[in-house]
């Protein structure tokens, strides 16, 4: 019989996601888990325990001190978001270190951004991040950082992971060999001079005197950090709202609800009835826009929110509209856009071909606008560890510049090959850059750097940042950080547009470069494995997408992505030439799995009838009936079916969360009398499987 936590696995299988680990927490001794491994929970009924946490960290520590990559003795640093409360799974995690027999070095509750920072900063082994990020607080996870140069974890590594994971015996009887170290206070104030640093906040030729700031840490890690650092940097008014340390992260705040709005009105955050009407950050803009209404058509104040997600790693700008008197939301997308027109404008010399990296959920004109600026777009699968390994492969490629001789052309022939392999591997990048480094080759300082912005549409941005080291030497920081990217894109709209008259401000704000057409379909609680490159579900869909575009004129074929191979991504040319695309993946972070529809404002009508159709195979093929949210999913929907459902009516936060995912999922919409069933929500209770 094999033992729970040793059974038969997939030899390609990993238990990582977009970014880590992310599930649902449980306590270890919950009775539904009773006679369950810390595996079995995880693997089957998707559920992180503390003592899973712990085996996590262990296993990953333990296989770099046995590829050679830290040393028993050597420090890890941890830190975390606020949603923990008790620390059982925070010290799960400092545990699963010390007993590896290394130093923990514990930060505490502390933006994701710093991890690494500290890391670099203290010369670390590596680093763990225990958050789930902007999902609810019902759920936790670890984002590991490597120490070479702050990346995460690839594939490759995932596996190896993964395989020492499952392989593991009980920890139980193991004792703590590695100490805990507490550094908090330094590591706050490396944040704080790191945020503060002209050189990395670009505020030093700008003035925020006349912005009133609206900040929403969302209950997590940037609670007071970020109000202290935009005070210090100028802004004439700090307002901070959803600060309360409760463990309620993200709860009504933060970034993830914003995503796919580019407006919010009025009417959006009326009591009962409006889907923001208890969003803090957005009644208090609200009603500071109505407080200041003369001051703001005038020009002479500006209204404006920043907006973060429960681990500070992301970032989304709020301002309000006088003229319109609602909102404008910028995504990522929006805000990196204005960081690279920002570069461009102040040093073109240096910035001028150099490479801006978006994923697949980009806005597909945020290519054809940075290229207008003069960069060079890349386009890349989502997650910024896939951004990250580019920003590492273009230092690989400076550095080589210039090499010549025998030594110059192997390393470039391994680079090459790197470029084009299937396995993805980091430390395969830090192995050929260590061969640089005994060469003294190229410049490790990164002036010449080709790269400029790396962006995903939901708010992580990456530039390149400095912090000092020990010594005093710079050492390079890329990490998507929340705070950064807020100072630096305001520091872009004040140098681009602060002296713009009031209609063209919010003109430039609302459009910094022309919008194409992008909407996002989800299917929740389905079978993630069932949809993978190759398989039946994989085929099917393909198949509807490419016949529903040719029976509307429009040509198409399969991208494929060597990072991640099981995303479906389908380029398409309309009948008029226009490019669109549609791309289907499994989130890595949620148990759903999206459709995504990008393409120019004319390809709308084309690819909401393609998307329709390829979500509603979705739905048929993918849902698992044996999950309990699926029947709650069909209970709720027939309640409404017969009567709207007030919200009043929704009780528990289980049921809270079921119903955010219809929604979420185009099932059923709020109204003034309630929640409604949508068409597609029609539909589905008469299609769904039983």
């Amino acid at each position: 019989m094999t033992p729970p936590n040793k059974r038969s696995i997939p030899p390609r299988f990993r238990v990582q996601g977009t970014d880590g680990i992310r599930r649902e927490v449980r306590r270890a001794n919950d009775p539904s888990l009773k006679g369950l491994s810390p595996v079995q929970a995880f693997l089957d009924r998707g559920v992180i325990t503390e003592e899973f946490m712990e085996r996590y960290a262990y296993a990953h520590v333990t296989s770099l001190i046995r590829a050679g990559r830290l040393r028993r003795g050597d420090s890890f640093v941890v830190g975390w978001d606020p949603r923990d409360v008790e620390g059982y799974f925070t010290g799960a995690v400092i545990h699963g270190i010390r007993k590896a027999g290394v130093h923990a070095v514990v930060l505490g509750t502390v933006p994701t951004p710093l991890v690494p920072m500290a890391m670099l900063y203290r010369q670390a082994g590596g680093a763990f991040m225990v958050t789930a990020s902007h999902n609810p607080k019902d759920q936790n996870g670890i984002k590991t950082f490597l120490a070479y140069r702050g990346m995460k974890l690839l594939p490759e590594n995932d596996i190896a992971l993964t395989r020492a994971l499952m392989s593991l015996g009980s920890l139980r009887s193991k004792p703590l060999k590695g100490r805990r170290i507490n550094w908090r206070q330094p590591a706050l104030d490396l944040f704080r001079r790191f945020s503060l640093d002209p050189e990395n906040s670009w505020c030093r030729d700008v003035s925020f005197k006349d912005i009133i700031l609206v900040v929403d840490p969302a209950r997590g890690s940037l609670t007071g950090i970020a109000r202290e650092v935009f005070k210090k940097t100028g802004f004439g008014k700090v307002v901070e709202v959803n600060n309360r340390l409760n463990g309620d992260v993200n709860l009504n705040s933060g970034v993830a609800d914003l995503e796919g709005y580019s407006v919010i009105s009025r009417d959006m955050i009326q009591k009962g009835s409006g889907l923001f009407s208890k969003h803090a950050a957005l009644l208090k803009l609200f009603e500071l826009g109505r407080k200041h209404k003369n001051r703001l058509r005038s020009g002479t104040l500006r209204l404006s929110g920043a907006v973060f997600d429960g681990d500070g790693d992301r970032f989304y700008r709020l301002d309000y509209h006088p003229g319109k008197d609602c909102l404008l939301v910028l995504s990522g997308d929006q805000t990196a856009y204005l960081q690279a027109a920002y570069l461009m404008k102040r040093d073109p010399k240096k910035y001028k071909g150099t490479v801006y990296i978006h994923t697949v959920e980009s806005d597909l004109n945020t290519a054809r606008a940075v290229a207008r600026l003069g960069y060079r777009p890349q386009l890349s699968p989502v997650g910024d560890k896939w951004v990250l390994r580019r920003i590492a492969l273009l230092i690989l490629e400076t550095r080589m510049k210039g090499m010549r001789g025998m030594p110059a052309a192997a390393l470039k022939k391994k680079l090459a090959s790197l470029k084009q392999s299937e396995k993805q591997d980091a430390s395969a990048l830090e192995t050929l850059e260590k061969h640089l480094d005994r060469l003294s080759a190229g410049d490790p300082e990164l002036r010449n750097l080709p790269f400029a912005v790396g962006s995903e549409e939901t708010g992580h941005n990456i530039t390149l940042g400095w912090i000092e080291g020990k010594g005093g030497e710079r050492l390079p920081v890329f990490c998507g950080n929340g705070l950064k990217s807020a100072l630096n894109t305001f520091a872009a709209s004040q140098f681009l547009l602060g002296d713009q008259p009031v209609a063209r401000y919010y003109a430039r704000l609302e459009r910094p470069f022309p919008p194409g057409y992008k909407q996002t379909l989800y299917v929740y609680t389905i079978h993630q494995k069932q949809f993978a490159n190759g398989s039946r579900v994989w085929h099917r869909i393909r198949r509807g997408i490419l016949k529903a575009a040719r029976e509307r004129g429009y040509q198409g074929r399969v991208t494929p992505f060597r990072e991640d191979r099981d995303m479906l991504y389908l380029a398409l040319t309309s009948p008029k030439g226009t490019q669109a695309g549609i791309f289907v993946r499994n989130s890595g972070t949620e148990n759903k799995i999206s459709v995504n529809l990008r393409g120019a404002k004319g390809d709308a009508a084309a690819l909401q009838a393609m998307g329709e159709q390829a979500v509603r195979i979705l739905f048929t093929a993918l849902k698992n009936q044996d999950s309990p949210h699926y029947k709650m999913e069909l209970d709720l929907l027939s309640r409404i079916a017969g009567k709207p459902l007030m919200e009043s009516q929704v009780t528990g936060p289980t049921d809270r969360r079921v119903m955010v995912a219809l929604e979420k999922q185009k099932l059923v919409q709020p109204s003034a009398n309630g929640w409604r069933l949508t068409p597609l929500g029609s539909w589905y209770i008469t299609s769904a499987p039983e």
